[in-house]
């Protein structure tokens, strides 16, 4: 019958004809056996949702073995924010796999929106899934019933670990400071120890001290030999024997005996015989309450003396050999030595870091040894790891010396779709601010540059200075930079000159705005603020 009509429309009626025809044929069918082998399917698991709730969005694909399969990446699924990518899951069905990848999206803005088509590539065809419609319901919050809590401050990420400058500069000063302290108490002891008289001198100034008592006076003979015999004794415990002091009086003079027999002594038998009886004396006036008259007490103070002189004289003076066998000299010698070496080590230490700080400051000047050995926060930033990240919608992408923070006090802004992410404050070297808001017909770039001139003027900002010049970003935006220079006049502090620079863009979805203030005279800061503009770059959202 097919036939029939054919002929009667005369539209196969020569053989070229009807070879087309059978062409065409085995391109349909060709063309149906590969669109079924390569099926994309594309799902969510609920299109309504809260406040920060999350859609799991699902993409599949069967396609043949030797297919390369790329899956969207990044924030395509804008007005919704991807949070998480999961990895891709594969499956086999007969002689084909089957790729399913998940996505985690999430709104924190309340109203209806449309997740946009997304395109995959297989092998070297492009390929798009329906849109989808979801709604963002608001949170409803029983104040009665439920206690408001304020807003918890947003948590700083701390930084990789590293020793800055200034700290080494602080350990060095520990370590002298210690150094110094330890000669201090060295230096300390040996002026008490000098201070402490020797033997000799000691025991002559306890008979000054004797003769200047008044005891004899007071009739106080037993007081009197007590401080006599203990001058003597004291005297001989420090020069000769160690064991005076607790000895006996037979004990002590059998000593000294033995000591002049045996030559180390040389010491005469009268003047042993006179320091016997001036100590059984003592003994006798201590012990037994004998009374001796005051001439004897006298003649006893006298003798005392000139038998302290006459020991002194009779001591061998050791030579150097005997004394290097002393370990006492020994160790007091090892200790000058060290004491020594450590005050020329701090010396020289000393004497090395003036001459480098003087010649660090003569050829590259003090600004450079300021920032290099003393510390600079802002050349910290610009040397330090840059972090290059993407915000908001539509997404800007910047690097930064440090991740900014959402800020979550812009309620207002929020509401109307901005967000606003901020790092550091007008307070410090450096402030930086991005946002981005979705389209509006009353809003302009005009409005966006008024409104950081309102905030500026607001937080203290005097004298503004404003130029203006378009600029290009490293992915071909156009854009318009608003830059000059203020001062800013903060309470109770002194007013400092700052520069601004306001990078200002609108790709006809929304408009972004990067914000950057620095101190004018840190020259760290403006590098920084350089770096940061040449590293903008606007993500377009891919539409269908």
């Amino acid at each position: 019958m097919t036939e029939k009509i054919l002929r009667q429309n005369h539209i196969f009626d020569t053989p070229i004809s009807r070879g087309l025809f059978l062409c065409f044929f085995l391109f349909v069918i060709s063309f149906s056996s590969s669109v079924k082998a390569q099926e994309v399917q594309a799902s969510i698991d609920t299109t309504e949702i809260k406040i920060g709730e999350q859609i799991t969005y699902l993409l599949s694909v069967e396609t043949r073995e030797n297919e390369t399969v790329v899956f969207p990446e990044g924030q395509s699924f804008s007005p919704l924010e991807m949070i998480e990518a999961f990895k891709i899951d594969t499956s086999r069905i007969d002689d084909k796999l089957r790729l399913s990848r998940e996505y985690a999206l999430t709104q924190f803005d309340s109203g209806s929106y449309v997740i946009p088509r997304q395109r995959l590539l297989i092998g070297s065809r492009e390929y798009s899934t329906d849109s989808f419609a979801v709604v963002v319901n608001d949170v409803v919050v029983d104040t009665t019933k439920q206690k408001m809590f304020p807003i918890k401050p947003s948590v700083e990420v701390p930084p990789s670990f590293s020793f800055p400058t200034w700290l080494w500069w602080l350990l060095g000063l520990i370590v002298l400071g210690i150094v110094l302290y330890l000669l201090y108490k060295s230096r300390q002891r040996r002026r008490e120890a000098a201070q402490k008289l020797p033997p000799y001198e000691q025991a002559l100034f306890e008979l000054e001290q004797l003769d200047h008592s008044n005891l004899l006076e007071q009739r106080e003979l037993k007081e009197y030999y007590s401080q006599l015999s203990a001058a003597v004794r004291r005297y001989l415990d420090g020069e000769i024997y160690d064991h005076a002091l607790e000895s006996t009086t037979n004990e002590l003079i059998a000593y000294l005996e033995a000591e002049r027999d045996k030559g180390k002594l040389k010491l005469e038998s009268a003047t042993i015989k006179r320091l016997k009886e001036i100590l059984e004396r003592a003994d006798l006036a201590k012990f037994a309450n004998s009374r001796p008259d005051v001439l004897t007490a006298k003649e006893d103070r006298s003798s005392v003396e000139n038998v302290i002189k006459d020991t002194r004289a009779s001591i061998p003076q050791p030579s150097e050999e005997e004394l290097l066998k002393d370990q006492a000299y020994r160790e007091r010698l090892e200790r000058k030595k060290k004491v020594k070496k450590i005050i020329f080590g701090v010396l020289a230490v000393i004497l090395l870091l003036s001459a480098g700080t003087a010649y660090i400051i003569s050829t590259r000047g003090i600004e450079y040894f300021a920032d290099t050995y003393i510390g600079n926060s802002s050349k910290e930033m610009l040397e330090g790891e840059w972090i290059s990240s993407e915000y908001g919608s539509p997404s800007v992408t910047i690097a930064t010396p440090d991740v900014l923070v959402r800020d979550i006090t812009d309620t207002t802004g929020m509401a109307a779709g901005k967000e606003t992410f901020n790092y550091g404050s007008l307070k410090n070297s450096l402030f930086v601010s991005l946002s981005t808001r979705p389209a509006k017909e009353d809003f302009n770039m005009d409005l966006a540059v008024g409104e950081v001139y309102n905030y500026l003027e607001a937080h203290g900002a005097k004298n503004i200075i404003t130029k203006q010049e378009e600029i290009t970003t490293i992915n071909g935006a156009p854009g318009l930079k608003v830059f000059g220079t203020m001062t800013l006049e903060l309470e109770n502090e002194k007013p400092v000159s700052k520069k601004y620079a306001i990078l200002n863009f609108g790709m006809g979805e929304g408009f972004q705005q990067v914000v950057m203030i620095y101190n004018e005279n840190d020259k760290y800061a403006e590098e920084i603020a350089q770096r940061m503009e040449t590293s903008v770059e606007l993500i377009k959202n891919r539409k269908s």
